[in-house]
């Protein structure tokens, strides 16, 4: 619950602190069969937080990538797609298991969607959903924007590789270690040249590390910098390429390097957190986490990496 406990924290003060929030946008168009979510400013619960999730049209269905924040959030998603395709929806990834990408799972479900996993985030839902559900409040959410939320865990998982066919449209779900989760996985077209990376990618926002393990996170992004790839699609952030993934792998390194030093020094998390910013490669969204990010990860006994 720790973990629990330090995210809430955080979107407190993401909630208490912004004067308005994003109002829902539609699908955008990435590469012909491909739509998301993408770029979405001053981020709040109405809009998942700000949270990527997309589809890829086949020609018998639709492959949905993370199912957003609530019920609620879910059925908007679904309406958004049915302005795009009257396809069914056929497979749903759940790139991981935080409540703003896999919360929504019931709804796609209930239209039809078999959700899919890496193993251990499964798990990680199964043990972690429940508490945090009960708990939404703690992320601004009253109980009308949950009304009808229920935790669906996935109904297929696999442990490194997993390819999904849809009318010939090939699509890997590749898990190359833990990284931003024990089960962050990574969603490929190679046709297409494109990728969905959950929140491995953080782009122009600063990411949650709370539990993140940073020596896989930097091995999995180097994973990613292999692949022929020229479109990725973020968990938070604009469409991005490989710049974009040497930035995330730079901000990693910088982040662990000054937060150890400074952590020697105080253990006051948001004095760290103002000295840390100002060593950082410059983001325009997500400042409420470096301080939850410090306290998760740098300011207890044993910091893991």
């Amino acid at each position: 619950m720790k973990i629990f406990i330090t995210i809430c924290t955080a979107f407190l003060v993401m909630v208490s602190g912004s004067e308005s929030f994003a109002q829902p946008q539609g699908l955008t168009k990435i590469k012909d069969n491909v739509y998301s979510y993408v770029d979405i400013r001053n981020a709040g619960p109405g809009s998942s937080f700000g949270a990527n999730a997309g589809i890829v049209i086949g020609k018998d269905g639709i492959l949905v990538v993370d199912t957003l924040l609530t019920a609620k959030e879910a059925r908007r998603f679904l309406a958004d797609i049915r302005k795009v395709s009257d396809k069914p929806v056929r497979y749903v990834v759940d790139t991981h298991y935080h409540l703003d990408h896999a919360f929504g799972n019931s709804e796609l479900a209930k239209a039809g969607g078999i959700v899919i996993s890496q193993a251990a985030d499964r798990k990680n839902l199964e043990l972690k959903g429940e508490p945090v559900l009960k708990n939404m409040s703690a992320f601004g959410l009253s109980e009308e924007d949950v009304r009808g939320t229920e935790i669906k865990l996935p109904e297929l998982t696999f442990t490194d590789r997993m390819s999904v066919y849809m009318g010939g449209e090939k699509i890997d779900l590749i898990h190359v270690g833990p990284s931003h989760t024990e089960g962050s996985l990574l969603v490929y077209l190679p046709d297409r040249k494109l990728l969905f990376t959950g929140d491995i990618l953080f782009t122009d926002f600063h990411p949650y590390m709370g539990e993140g393990d940073l020596a896989g996170w930097i091995k999995t992004l180097d994973f990613i910098l292999s692949l022929d790839v020229d479109t990725i699609i973020p968990g938070h952030g604009p469409i991005s390429g490989k710049k974009d993934i040497n930035l995330m792998k730079e901000y990693l390194v910088i982040f662990d390097r000054k937060a150890r030093e400074l952590a020697l020094k105080s253990d006051n998390p948001d004095i760290i957190a103002t000295e840390l910013k100002n060593a950082l490669p410059a983001r325009s969204q997500g400042d409420f986490l470096i301080p939850s990010n410090i306290r998760e990860k740098y300011l207890q006994k044993t910091a893991p990496r």
